[in-house]
């Protein structure tokens, strides 16, 4: 007599690369064709934490969520646009056309493998501009999935709570809450004795430049890599860091869940977009102008 099963599906791993072949097709119905995709960088943070401190966060937040709003999370991506790091040692940097390239190839094999929303968790702000660009790009060819980027996963009270903990009222970083987050779940990999080695303060260099973008400006301000000053971080201030983006993210994977619209309307355009003057209308030959 076979044993009998219990749990299934209750056991089913968030973590993509935890689940077995088997198990696969199962987590992506129960997470009705929803994959969470963290997207970080391999960039100095100071001298006082990891080099993937925003893959970290980003997967450990999404995780979080995962777990009470079932969905699939994609294994650790860290490449990112992060062309600002290449003076340190040890920051991973991509050519750009390539950059984005493979973030379309890996979210194509997520579409083969059944998922038709992908929703991205950046945890980087150098992405931030990158990212927009490459969901704008979605609309150059037809797809059988859509990809949404999170905008505010921390709503206007939680970020409030975090910052009436503070200890400091400025950063960016490797800060007091960047710092308190890796506290908080990789206390081992924090040298929080380093923090105070080097200067966090902004420098200002590019102050005589007004209402223009420069791609030097990062450096400009913080050539160490360092905004802030993290030497008061706290894992207790990290764990309600973590909370707070966890429960922002729960909102946002329901969101995407009943969201019924997007993927009509894609369709929509992409039928629209092959025939622009419309299904009865012909294209007017030499002759038809004669």
């Amino acid at each position: 007599m076979a044993p009998r099963r219990t749990g299934q599906r209750a056991s089913l791993p968030v973590r993509w690369e935890e689940l077995t072949a088997s198990d696969f097709p199962a987590a992506v119905r129960r997470a009705k064709r929803v994959c969470v995709l963290p997207i970080g960088v391999i960039e100095k943070h100071a001298a006082h934490l990891p080099l993937a401190t925003d893959i970290m966060a980003a997967r450990e937040a999404s995780v979080r969520a995962a777990e009470r709003e079932y969905a699939v999370v994609f294994p650790y991506y860290y490449f990112g646009q992060v062309y600002e790091t290449k003076h340190y040692p040890g920051g991973i940097t991509i050519r750009p056309e390539l950059l984005t390239e493979l973030l379309q190839d890996v979210c194509d094999e997520i579409g083969r493998n059944g998922f038709e929303k992908i929703l991205i968790v950046n945890g980087h702000g150098g992405n931030t501009h990158w990212l927009h660009y490459f969901c704008q790009m979605q609309l150059a060819r037809p797809r059988d999935y859509v990809v949404y980027l999170t905008r505010r996963p921390i709503d206007e009270k939680a970020a409030q709570r975090i910052e009436a903990l503070r200890k400091t009222d400025w950063g960016g970083h490797a800060d007091e809450v960047e710092t308190s987050r890796i506290m908080a779940v990789r206390p081992d990999l924090v040298k929080l004795e380093r923090a105070g080695d080097e200067d966090g303060r902004p420098r200002g260099r590019l102050r005589d430049l007004e209402d223009v973008f420069t791609g030097i400006w990062w450096y400009a301000d913080y050539p160490e890599h360092y905004a802030g000053d993290a030497r008061p971080a706290d894992p207790d201030l990290g764990e309600v860091a973590f909370a707070a983006w966890a429960d922002g993210l729960v909102k946002l994977i329901r969101s995407v869940k009943r969201d019924r619209v997007s993927g009509r309307l894609q369709r929509e355009f992409h039928a629209r977009a092959e025939r622009p003057l419309g299904p009865s209308r012909r294209r007017r030959t030499s002759r038809d102008d004669q």
